[in-house]
């Protein structure tokens, strides 16, 4: 696991400092998925080859590739 979060950069504990790492992270990486929230692609039909960490696409209609389905 990284030692920040992708979009804002928010320090995880580390599993050596508490066993309160599990519960802490998942909280901050939900935190980090809807502050400042960003789109990288509006209408996208195909996924990126190489999605950045915390990308987010809004699909179109009929997406192709893994998003298919």
């Amino acid at each position: 696991m990284p030692e920040l979060s992708a979009r804002l950069g928010l320090p995880y504990l580390q599993p050596s400092q508490a066993q309160k790492h599990v519960t802490h992270n998942t909280a901050l990486l939900q935190f980090d998925g809807l502050v400042q929230m960003t789109v990288a692609t509006f209408d996208a039909e195909t996924p990126p080859p190489v999605p950045e960490p915390g990308e987010i696409h809004a699909l179109g209609p009929a997406p192709l590739g893994d998003w298919a389905g």
